[in-house]
């Protein structure tokens, strides 16, 4: 709703197994990708995300609500543009993207 509000086109998709093919098909200029999916983690679809020379450069924003260190690096181990922890504000959604998208 807040992207929405802000002017971004927003296309969503909740099922890890196929998140893929939904980036693959969409070619989004940002994605923000939840660790916990039904299916699959975010984890995985990171990992394969920056396996695939068609999405390697793709901005993403990773969000879970589990910050520990631990998570914070696997994340930026796997090449996450941007990890936030839950509880965020909108305002600092916003900026991210908006930094992501920035040139």
């Amino acid at each position: 709703f807040i992207l929405s509000r802000d002017g971004w086109n927003v296309a969503t998709h909740s099922d890890g197994r196929t998140a893929i093919e939904a980036v693959q098909r969409r070619l989004p200029d940002v994605v923000i990708l939840d660790v916990m999916l039904p299916n699959r983690s975010g984890y995985d679809i990171l990992h394969d995300l920056r396996a695939d020379p068609e999405t390697r450069g793709l901005p993403v924003l990773m969000l879970t609500a589990r910050g520990q260190k631990k998570d914070r690096d696997l994340a930026e181990r796997l090449g996450a543009s941007i990890f936030m922890t839950k509880p965020f504000s909108n305002a600092d959604v916003l900026a991210s993207v908006n930094r992501l998208v920035a040139p």
